[in-house]
């Protein structure tokens, strides 16, 4: 009515031209007919103290984000400087305008920019309470496709902020862009992936480690991506995305997979790394083999699974243990622990097939001892100490200590119970008892190597 009256969209009044008076007014529909009608969405509110406020200014100081996206899509310049240099944007994070900080941020606003005081929209937010309003909508700026503005990655970099916001969405929206770099890293060495880890934001962190973010790369701390995963307390979680990783694209540089998989449990993973060629001894940063991991977890599965890819139970950690020491350490805190089994049948296999000197007794124990060399054939999957017949037999039974009859016939002699005893009874029911070096756990071992390969060989026929 004003314009069909004689007023141009230019006249002021009190500084402010229409266009400031119906912003003024939250009349989106007048805002419209008087762009519409040429008024001039740059023009400045003119008082005795600035003429620096434009429309963009007051629309986000007011909170009205239709107004805002009206002088966008006529082309205002969203980064103008109003006040102590603030932008449209800075003055959203100001006044808690959320809806038009996202207006903004979809319409190319540059968030990176400063003010006279050296602040940015970023750090106005967080300053004034408002951080958690400001990654909403700039969040939800990124969710329906817009990558946010910024001249200077020091001040705002959306891969980072993304990373640390932890939305899986936006993720994809910044990871998609044909010049996104996922190693860039801050003033102190930090790259996205290593904000992920350290908020915890597994989600950010798959997105990032499947598009290729090198978790090896350090910070000026010397923290990497994979430390600060395995320092998280949701390291299962990380972890398991870098063996989800590892089973699709191959094994990621400074990590250990099959170890992963074997502390997890995880069975199918530990096949298929160890079938693809996984070196099944090699130790990881603390020493550990993956047997070594598996058997501190109780995983007996795993560890027959590594055991028959090559899995060796003599290796050490620079600390001195073993996986079978690991596993005895873990019945502290366990009722049981089955691995335990599993690794002493393996110790007890290679034992026999290897072979030793003991003494054999004849004549069920009323006999004199004589030395022998003992061992397991395993391909015949007999127990042999000669070369005849009687002395390549297999073995229905295999105990430690001895018969009853054996302890009646040597009380007299004083080692009825002489640590290291041990007796096969053969597929013929013939009775035979051997001494060997080492005590009690050596004889565990020939009898749970003498069952081991004559199972092996036989199956269960070898104990019919």
């Amino acid at each position: 009515m004003l314009l069909r009256s004689g007023f141009t969209s230019t006249a002021a009044h009190l500084g402010r031209t229409l266009l400031h008076h119906a912003i003024l007014c939250g009349s989106a529909g007048a805002v419209q007919t008087l762009l519409a009608s040429g008024a001039d969405s740059e023009a400045p509110v003119k008082t005795t103290r600035s003429n620096r406020s434009r429309p963009v200014h007051l629309a986000a100081r007011l909170g009205q984000p239709e107004i805002l996206r009206m002088l966008a899509d006529r082309g205002c310049d969203l980064n103008a400087r109003a006040e102590a240099g603030d932008t449209a944007a800075i003055i959203c994070s100001r006044h808690k305008r959320e809806d038009c900080l996202r207006v903004l941020v979809s319409a190319g606003a540059d968030v990176a920019l400063l003010n006279s005081a050296g602040d940015s929209s970023a750090s106005v937010a967080s300053s004034g309470g408002w951080k958690t309003g400001f990654e909403r909508a700039v969040i939800g700026a990124i969710r329906c496709g817009a990558v946010p503005r910024s001249s200077e990655r020091s001040v705002f970099s959306p891969l980072m902020f993304g990373a640390l916001c932890g939305d899986a969405t936006a993720m994809e929206v910044l990871l998609s862009q044909p010049d996104v770099d996922v190693d860039e890293q801050d003033s102190d060495g930090c790259s996205p992936i290593m904000a992920a880890a350290k908020m915890g934001n597994v989600e950010a962190f798959r997105a990032l480690v499947f598009a290729g973010a090198n978790v090896k790369l350090s910070n000026k701390r010397g923290e990497t991506a994979i430390g600060l995963a395995q320092q998280s307390k949701k390291r299962d979680l990380f972890e398991q995305v870098m063996l989800e990783l590892a089973l699709e694209k191959g094994m990621p540089g400074g990590f250990y997979a099959l170890h992963c998989a074997s502390r997890r449990g995880d069975t199918a993973a530990v096949r298929h790394l160890a079938s693809t060629g996984c070196d099944v001894n090699i130790p990881d940063g603390d020493g550990y083999t993956p047997l070594m991991l598996a058997a501190r977890e109780g995983h007996a599965g795993v560890c027959e699974l590594l055991i028959s890819y090559g899995a060796r139970c003599d290796l050490r950690t620079p600390r001195g243990e073993t996986a079978l020491s690991l596993a005895r350490a873990a019945l502290a805190t366990a009722a049981f622990n089955k691995a335990e089994d599993v690794i002493m049948d393996e110790m007890g296999r290679q034992a026999v097939l290897q072979g030793a000197r003991v003494r054999k007794h004849t004549k069920g124990g009323r006999a004199r001892p004589h030395g022998k060399s003992l061992r397991m054939v395993a391909a015949a999957g007999v127990l042999r100490w000669g070369g005849s017949s009687r002395r390549n037999v297999i073995c229905r039974e295999a105990e430690v200590g001895g018969s009853s009859a054996f302890q009646r016939h040597r009380q007299r002699k004083g080692d009825a119970y002489e640590p290291g005893l041990f007796r096969v009874v053969t597929a013929t029911g013939r009775e035979v008892h051997f001494v060997c070096q080492g005590g009690k756990e050596a004889a565990e071992l020939w009898v749970r190597g003498i069952r081991a390969v004559t199972r092996a060989a036989f199956g269960k026929r070898g104990k019919e």
